[in-house]
């Protein structure tokens, strides 16, 4: 029965890849098309492109401002006697009398001295930065889901080392069980070769967990809520020499990133406003006119009416209200103004450490690469010592824990690099 129950363990083992194989093989999925579904169906680009959209109509309204206003009234009036007159709660006309009348009043802004037109700048700058905004969040929508891709094909490269560990160490532990039996080798042998199964089954379990991890992490960066099925395809990053020159990568992040020129505009319109709330203490001159027609009316009334008048609005006092909006908008001005300063010094060290550590990624894929190699030759030579009877099997289990180690190294330092390249390519604005 124990060597039933080893044999079902190899089996299984042995038998995974391939499972997983026939159940990917329905669909594939690449990185591409992973990136294509996660900007049409992840709610956030959903809801940058919303806000854009609601920008847009905020300018529309603001503008409205430069174009006449016309409206269309229509009055009847009854006042059972034939002249009543109010005695107060008004200033207009005192007398009213039947009558019937229809007409229309157009009113046209003349000048606001600059008020409106730094209103609708404001706004249309406003505009620009929720659309800087779209474009910053999918730039970030699309590091997320390479981040998530490269971790599930990480997992899934030490998944399948983890499995062939544990096929390896299993029939290891049938031939020294063969040789215990024989008298050949010791149970203390045995034992150690138990712990090495046992350590390798663990070893299953975390990368199986690993890898469902990043599957449930790329599903939800998909915008979907079923779990990924689809097998994922390598994607294969060229190994070029990084720029050398870090400073050109900084120029080109503060040229190119999506969030500078999104805070950029917020600066700018928020300047725009602080002048708008000054140019609201000057005057306002309008022109209005009103024509129309009285079908029924008391003999006063003319069968036709038109009238045409230009309007000045001077503020002369408000109780420090046009101050304190001037005030406001200054200071909000130079808050904007501090923080794209510090969004820019945030930008230069966040180029500066990306560089850095793609750089160091770089040179780990060759010496996890050298490691792998020293590690395997280690491992073949304590086979040979180990099955000649000249050494132990605790010899042989740190071989193979040292080549275990360092083939999953050399995986993690290779998908390493490719995030690490991603996020330095986020950092320059050039992810897109």
């Amino acid at each position: 029965m124990k060597a039933l129950r080893r044999l079902t363990v190899l089996l299984s083992a042995a038998m995974l890849p391939a499972v997983m194989v026939r159940a990917d093989e329905a669909a594939t999925l690449t990185l591409a098309q992973a990136r294509e579904q996660a900007l049409k169906l992840h709610p956030s680009i959903t809801v940058a492109e919303l806000r854009a959209l609601v920008a847009r109509e905020v300018t529309t309204e603001t503008r409205a401002g430069y174009f006449p206003l016309i409206s269309v009234n229509g009055t009847a009036v009854g006042t059972g006697e034939s002249v009543t007159r109010l005695a107060a709660g008004s200033l207009s006309n005192s007398q009213i009398f039947d009558h019937v009348g229809a007409g229309a009043v157009i009113s046209q802004l003349i000048t606001d001295f600059g008020r409106t037109s730094n209103l609708t700048g404001a706004a249309r700058l406003r505009t620009r930065a929720a659309e800087a905004s779209v474009q910053a969040a999918r730039a970030q929508l699309l590091l997320a889901v390479d981040g998530a891709y490269f971790s599930a094909l990480e997992a899934r490269a030490v998944r399948a080392v983890a499995v062939k560990t544990l096929t390896s160490r299993q029939i290891l532990l049938d031939q020294i069980g063969t040789l215990a039996r024989n008298q050949l080798k010791s149970e203390l042998d045995t034992r150690f070769a138990e712990v090495g199964v046992s350590e390798a089954k663990l070893l299953v379990d975390k990368a199986e967990d690993d890898w469902q991890s990043a599957l449930a992490t790329l599903s939800s960066l998909l915008g979907q809520r079923a779990m990924v099925t689809a097998r994922l395809l390598e994607v294969t990053v060229p190994l070029e020499a990084l720029p050398a020159d870090v400073e050109a990568l900084t120029d080109l992040a503060l040229r190119q990133r999506p969030e500078l020129e999104a805070q950029r505009a917020e600066r700018d319109a928020a300047q725009s406003l602080a002048r708008a709330a000054k140019d609201s203490r000057l005057p306002t001159i309008s022109a209005v006119g009103a024509a129309g027609v009285v079908p029924v009316g008391d003999e006063h009334f003319e069968h036709t009416f038109a009238a045409a008048g230009v309007n000045v609005n001077v503020p002369l006092f408000a109780g420090g209200l046009y101050r304190a909006r001037q005030r406001e908008a200054e200071l909000q001005a130079g808050g904007a103004e501090a923080a794209l300063q510090d969004t820019e010094n945030n930008c230069i060290r966040d180029v500066r450490l990306a560089w850095l550590e793609a750089s160091h990624a770089r040179e780990r894929i060759a010496l996890t690469a050298s490691l792998l190699e020293n590690a395997n030759a280690a491992l073949d030579l304590a086979q040979v010592r180990f099955h000649q009877g000249l050494s132990s099997i605790v010899e042989l289990n740190q071989a193979e824990l040292a080549q275990v180690s360092a083939e999953i190294a050399r995986t993690n330092a290779e998908y390493d690099y490719r995030v690490r390249r991603d996020i330095l390519d986020y950092q320059t604005g050039s992810l897109r």
